[in-house]
């Protein structure tokens, strides 16, 4: 199918050489013809397409530029080597382009998603999110796919004409619709069954990126040593794949192997979804909404290799005493300025109080607090203290 705009056709052949972008892309792919567009229409743009602008828009939020503050898995500050919230998100756009490309699917819908989708977490990883969602228990809960989606439909606000982004539909359903094993949003509202296939990458992109470069920040760390590894399934395919064993350094072994299972779970979720796809024989966009299951993902063997490694990190990295330590601080934390800010809403900035819900003002609180960095955080808390 054709990505067709209504620009002059020197302009797209310029543009589509510019941006190394596909003249037309698999037919199961979301393009701007067949689009559902935006909530507010806009004028289209003299040489960016539409996702190409969303992909901008994220990047440019103010929401995108705090994820370099949050914690992915280790406290922001404690050693520049270790990701953080941003450098995940980097990482995921960059294998959800290349499995986009080799797909010939959208890339610029693809990474848009990409860059966007953990752009609802709060500070302190995982662990503030849990703490958040227990003090939001009877106002609706959190959630940071939820929050990721209302953060670019409302909370944004670069516009005069209307809150938000002003997203396409396809990537405001991509962050809706986002799961892995440890996200599983309840969805309300009319969502078509899945995501498109760029969101669908986007999920499988973000679950190899956490698991590998979680596994290199654990033996960077050193909280994994990487004898505890020799039973995993997926190790010894990637050992002997990097060649490691003649490899001295510390330093080049965690990194090769690392890299090694990256690319083991990349190539296999790209032949993977080639042979669903064909088997499938999608025609349309609404055949990937309404599928029976998703079209996009690894197979059963690499499923079961990377699901052991995910228990093993789960049991030996994030339940490890030294990192709930920090989860026992963040309860203390945010609970003690969330219910100081409820008492004294008039100490947020202006923006945040001129959006209290009279209904709700829990949730303005909320949204303040999961914008935060971890560090302006603890600013907060201890001047509360002070």
């Amino acid at each position: 199918m054709s990505f067709t705009t209504n620009w002059p056709l020197s302009v797209w052949n310029r543009t589509c050489q510019r941006y190394n972008m596909p003249a037309s892309f698999a037919r199961y792919a979301v393009t701007e013809q067949i689009s559902r567009g935006r909530q507010y229409p806009e004028p289209p743009h003299p040489y960016r397409g539409s996702f190409d602008r969303d992909r901008d828009r994220v990047i440019h939020c103010a929401a995108f530029r705090r994820l370099e503050g949050k914690t992915q898995v280790f406290t922001t500050g404690l050693n520049d080597q270790y990701r953080t919230r941003m450098t995940h998100t980097i990482e995921v756009a960059q294998i959800g382009r290349t499995i986009a490309q080799c797909l010939n699917a959208n890339e610029s819908l693809t990474e848009a998603i990409c860059l966007a989708h953990d752009l609802g977490h709060p500070p302190f990883g995982h662990n503030g999110e849990h703490v958040l969602n227990d003090l939001m228990k009877n106002a609706g809960g959190f959630e940071h796919n939820r929050q990721a989606l209302r953060i670019v439909d409302f909370i944004e606000h670069p516009y005069s004409d209307f809150a938000g982004l002003n997203l396409m539909f396809e990537t405001r359903l991509g962050l809706m619709k986002h799961s892995s094993p440890y996200d599983r949003p309840e969805i309300n509202g009319d969502w078509p069954k899945h995501p498109s296939l760029e969101g669908q990458i986007a999920d499988i992109a973000d679950r190899i990126a956490y698991n590998c470069h979680d596994l290199e920040d654990g033996l960077r760390s050193r909280l994994i040593d990487e004898k505890q590894l020799a039973e995993l399934a997926i190790y010894k395919i990637a050992r002997e794949q990097a060649g490691i064993d003649d490899v001295r350094d510390y330093v080049i072994r965690r990194t090769r192997l690392t890299k090694s299972i990256l690319d083991i779970l990349a190539r296999d979720a790209i032949e993977t979804s080639k042979a669903s796809l064909a088997a499938a024989n999608i025609q349309k966009l609404e055949q990937v909404l309404d599928s029976p299951k998703a079209l996009i993902g690894i197979s059963p063997s690499a499923d079961a290799h990377l699901k052991q490694l995910e228990v093993f990190l789960m049991e030996s990295m994030y339940m490890h005493p030294d990192l709930q330590k920090t989860a026992v601080q963040v309860k203390e934390w945010l609970s003690q300025l969330f219910f100081y800010l409820c008492e004294n809403p008039d100490e947020m900035p202006r923006y945040y109080q001129q959006m209290i819900d009279s209904v709700c003002p829990e949730r303005t609180i909320c949204d303040y607090i999961a914008g935060m960095t971890d560090r302006y955080c603890l600013q907060r808390v201890n001047a509360i203290r002070s």
